[in-house]
């Protein structure tokens, strides 16, 4: 991981994150009930922070319905806050020095579906050249633009550039979805499953290709992920999340080596393993999440978590230091958190 150096929209400098985000809260519902009553509340993402350092991969992991994509459209700003700060190498995005036109000129994203992200009625040359053409290009400029970007993504503009989506695969039309997200020459590029729905020979090909493309372009990514190979390969850090919170954030190996949350250790104990001497024998993680409308007091794991005691079913812990930069939100790593197994340890 390093900073990217010599952009000139570098205004921080290295050591102010490209993304800082600070207290970010989603609650869907809560209104139009029944003859006016108030309804139900999901606590999609509920008080979360984190900050993407220029030139780095952060992989956000976690089971699905844990807040992840939710996080990623709230950064793009496709949906609103209900509350938090986003800030973008140092200016609140949204505010005058920073408008959401320039933002989004900064920051792009690459969605799963790779067909429905698409118009089906625009070749792909059409595809990548639209956003440089509607931002002030000629048609000239944004052509050759799209060219470039095409075979910068392994896509000969010759042969591809006149087909409509339903006439490419599946990696080749997310190949045309990265080439459009590049087309602003953003520095921030959010993945949201990018992989995911792609046979794996594929996916090999388009993750190599987005680590060449992070360094001939200096991009930083926000990877998300449920693929726990995956996000080993491409971040440099991870964070983890769980119904609506930040459960543990750190560098990319001391997780993976020696996680500091329980649910972290669940979901790498659920990895299929090669070695027949190293087989899983029983379930590392029992049962699904619990409902984000009512989520349990105290940490939100603790329904599951075999080391959980009262403490935890009504103190909610606080991120704290499991080893140098790495935090986790659990009262093991908190030596002065009370919790009994600390006590008899």
């Amino acid at each position: 991981m390093s900073a990217v150096a010599n952009d000139p929209r570098d205004r921080g400098g290295a050591g102010t994150p490209l993304l800082d985000v600070r207290g970010l809260v989603k609650h869907f519902g809560g209104k139009g009930g029944l003859f006016g009553r108030t309804g139900s509340v999901v606590r999609a993402v509920d008080g979360i922070d984190f900050s993407v350092a220029k030139g780095e991969t952060l992989g956000i992991v976690g089971e699905s319905g844990c807040g992840k994509s939710t996080t990623a459209r709230l950064v793009m700003q496709i949906i609103k806050p209900d509350a938090g700060d986003i800030l973008f190498d140092g200016e609140a995005v949204g505010s005058a020095a920073l408008d959401l036109k320039a933002f989004r000129r900064q920051v792009q994203m690459v969605f799963q579906d790779s067909y429905a992200s698409l118009n089906p009625r625009l070749t792909v040359e059409d595809t990548v050249a639209f956003g440089p053409r509607i931002h002030g290009a000629s048609a000239a400029a944004s052509i050759a633009t799209a060219h470039d970007l095409l075979h910068r993504v392994g896509l000969e503009p010759r042969r591809f550039a006149g087909r409509y989506p339903h006439e490419i695969s599946g990696g080749q039309r997310q190949r045309v979805n990265i080439a459009r997200a590049l087309s602003l020459e953003p520095r921030l590029l959010i993945l949201d499953e990018a992989v995911s729905a792609l046979d794996k020979s594929v996916e090999a090909q388009v993750l190599n290709l987005l680590l060449d493309l992070k360094r001939d372009f200096g991009l930083t990514y926000m990877f998300i992920t449920h693929d726990l190979n995956v996000v080993r390969f491409m971040s440099d850090r991870i964070m983890v999340m769980y119904l609506g919170k930040v459960a543990e954030v750190g560098p990319s190996e001391p997780i993976f080596e020696k996680p500091g949350h329980p649910y972290t250790a669940a979901l790498l104990s659920s990895m299929p393993s090669m070695d027949p001497d190293n087989l899983t024998q029983e379930a590392p993680l029992t049962g699904d999440p619990p409902n984000p409308i009512n989520p349990p007091s105290g940490c939100r794991f603790h329904p599951r978590c075999k080391m959980a005691s009262t403490l935890c079913s009504h103190a909610e812990p606080e991120l704290a230091e499991a080893s140098p930069l790495h935090l986790a939100a659990c009262h093991l790593v908190d030596p002065q958190s009370g919790h009994p197994r600390l006590a008899a340890a």
